[in-house]
């Protein structure tokens, strides 16, 4: 198959690439803004690509005619989105217009990303039914996101996912697991809240959940995450175990010391059953991830 990548260049995007590149049974096109910052070029097509764009995404889509659209691109920085929502409805919400109208033309299959933040988090673990109450701009649009996606009739799949982490070398963006590495390391002093519970998703992970529903061509909303349910605290003490970084400058305070712009839902973790029967899905532990992690840093 002919599949087309968007935000090629963030974490997620360069799992996708590690497996499609020189695939052989599949041609990759990989699309972000700016240059190509994957560190080892080749085995794809690369175009650079602004998605709140309609023209360019109507040019670039109509070149290539993919059979498949895995759209990994979007503003996910919750607290900029709240702090900006016109840009964050520009990249989560319009792009995603022109990419169902594009899909609905070329009878294409769209992979879209989605998030638990579409919750408010009262509820613990969270089936495909919950309903959905988002608290931030940023859960908003990715619900606006995935009400487009529904209400256009293409062929998709949509996939929440949860508090996605990894490594990847040169990336910008930092994520759970490695900024509490980071600042273990340095012995600086952190503050780290007790009162959310996620499960997290290795994006090794994610990247194969995306590449299932994309052979399947599978239909409707998907649950993707981790196996473990944990709170943030939690999580960074068990970076600490696994490193053997000293855990006692972690101090556990709760949401609202912490002052961010945007409200974050308290509990989200993923029943995942339905991915797991419906395409195969089969997550690692939270410290096998951390294994993973691990070797990626060591092989960088």
């Amino acid at each position: 198959m002919k599949i087309l990548v968007t935000g090629c260049n963030g974490l997620l995007g360069n799992k996708l690439t590690e497996r499609l590149k020189n695939h052989p049974y599949h041609q990759l096109i990989n699309t972000s803004r700016g240059i190509d910052r994957y560190i080892r070029p080749g085995g794809y097509i690369y175009e650079n690509l602004d998605i709140t764009n309609k023209h360019e995404v109507e040019k670039v889509i109509s070149k290539y005619k993919p059979e498949i659209i895995i759209h990994t691109a979007a503003m996910t920085n919750v607290d900029a989105c709240e702090q900006d929502p016109e840009g964050c409805r520009r990249l989560n919400v319009d792009a995603v217009q022109y990419l169902t109208d594009e899909c609905r033309a070329y009878d294409i299959h769209l992979v879209h990303i989605s998030t638990d933040f579409i919750f408010d988090g009262t509820n613990g673990l969270l089936s495909e039914e919950a309903i959905p109450n988002p608290l931030s701009i940023y859960g908003k649009s990715k619900l606006d996101s995935e009400q487009i996606v529904i209400s256009s009739g293409i062929s998709a799949s949509i996939l929440r996912t949860i508090l996605v982490y990894g490594y990847a070398p040169g990336l910008s963006r930092t994520n759970i697991v490695l900024w509490a590495k980071g600042a273990l390391e340095k012995g600086q002093p952190i503050k780290v809240v007790n009162d959310q519970f996620r499960t997290p998703t290795l994006a090794e992970d994610l990247a194969e959940a995306c590449l299932l529903a994309a052979e399947k061509k599978a239909k409707g909303i998907f649950h993707i995450s981790g196996i473990d349910y944990m709170s943030i605290v939690e999580i960074v003490y068990a970076v600490a175990d696994f490193w053997s970084l000293d855990a006692s400058i972690v101090t556990p305070v709760d949401s609202v010391t912490l002052g961010q712009p945007a409200n974050r839902p308290p509990r989200t973790g993923f029943i995942i059953e339905k991915a797991r029967k419906v395409l195969g899905y089969n997550p690692h532990t939270f410290r096998e991830g951390l294994a993973i992690v691990d070797r990626c840093l060591k092989i960088a």
